[in-house]
Formats: C-alpha cells, sequence, structure tokens
C-alpha cells in the first residue's frame, strides 16, 4: 500500500510538471500572439517564471525514479559487487544530504511567506507562499524518493529501482542517446 501511494506521488509530481509545461506553452504563446494583437497578460512573465520553477523541481522525483537523471553511473558503472553497493550508498547518502538541505530551507522560506504574507511586487499582487509551494514540494517530494531509494538499496541490498539495466545491442545504445537527448 505504502509503495503504490509513494509511487502515485512521484507519478503524480511528474504530471503536474507536465501540466505547468503546458501552462509555461500557453502563457508564451499568448504573450507572444498578445504582443501582436494589443491584447496583454498582466504579469505574464511572473507566471510563466513561477510555473518554470515549478515544472523544474516537481519533475525531479519523476526523473529521479525514472532513472534519467544525471548520476554518478559512468563511476557508478566501474564497481562491482560490495564495491558497488557502497558506493550507491554513499551517493544516497550524500544526495540525500543535499536534497533534505535544500527541502527544509525551501519549506521554511514557503512558511515564512505564508506566515508574513509576502506579496510579490509585480502587476498581481500574488502571495508569495502559493508559486513557492512548487519548488518546496518538489524538492520534499525528491528528498521522499531518494530516501525511498537508499532504505530500499540498504535494507534490502536490492539494486536501485532507477537504474536501468545495461544496454544489450548497439541499437539500444543509439536508441538511449538519442532519447536522453545527448
Amino acid at each position: 500500500m505504502i509503495r503504490r501511494f509513494l509511487d502515485t506521488l512521484y507519478l503524480f509530481a511528474g504530471y503536474a510538471a507536465g501540466l505547468f509545461l503546458i501552462a509555461i506553452l500557453v502563457l508564451m504563446m499568448g504573450l507572444s500572439i498578445g504582443r501582436e494583437v494589443g491584447f496583454n497578460i498582466p504579469a505574464g512573465d511572473d507566471f510563466a517564471s513561477w510555473c518554470m520553477a515549478a515544472m523544474a523541481f516537481l519533475g525531479l522525483a519523476h526523473t529521479f525514479k525514472s532513472g534519467e537523471m544525471i548520476r554518478v553511473g559512468l563511476l557508478i558503472d566501474r564497481f562491482q559487487g560490495r564495491k558497488r553497493w557502497a558506493f550507491e550508498v554513499f551517493s544516497l547518502v550524500l544526495g540525500l544530504g543535499f536534497a533534505g538541505f535544500f527541502a527544509w530551507h525551501a519549506v521554511v522560506m514557503t512558511w515564512q511567506s505564508y506566515e508574513f504574507n509576502d506579496i510579490a511586487g509585480g502587476v498581481v499582487a500574488m502571495p508569495m507562499w502559493i508559486p513557492q509551494l512548487g519548488y518546496s514540494g518538489g524538492l520534499v517530494i525528491l528528498f521522499i524518493a531518494m530516501l525511498d531509494e537508499f532504505v530500499h538499496v540498504v535494507l534490502r541490498g536490492q539494486p536501485p529501482r532507477y537504474e536501468k539495466p545495461p544496454p544489450q545491442s548497439d541499437e539500444e545504445i543509439v536508441e538511449r542517446a538519442m532519447a536522453s537527448g545527448v
């Protein structure tokens, strides 16, 4: 039950990031076309930048769990057995430390913005805690995803779920390189 909830959380965060990407497209097209026809979206640039931050941070956990996040794979792939496991644990502990640090401070910043009624200085008087939710929420979900993998790797001694199996053919190597945009 917990596994299904966590996987749904990561998937939901990925879908939310996708929706923010669509919102950026709509805002940018509206701003571009609006300039030509004399229509202005008040604070459109502000909304687009807030959507961009939410998209980037909400997409982190889904990207991590899908094995698409840039990792230290080139280094880890050189190790086998116990050394590989130890390096994987070290990498996750280091990543957990950074993700936890940034998630904690993002949540504190969002909470303080709410407490002090911090308002955006642009055309639209938006309470700042609302757009900051995407930033802090994305970092918290990333921390949960990394902690999930850490417990999975350390306590169960299994290979991480975010790690893709090695390519079996030259065509698969090319396909993965093309899909990653390299």
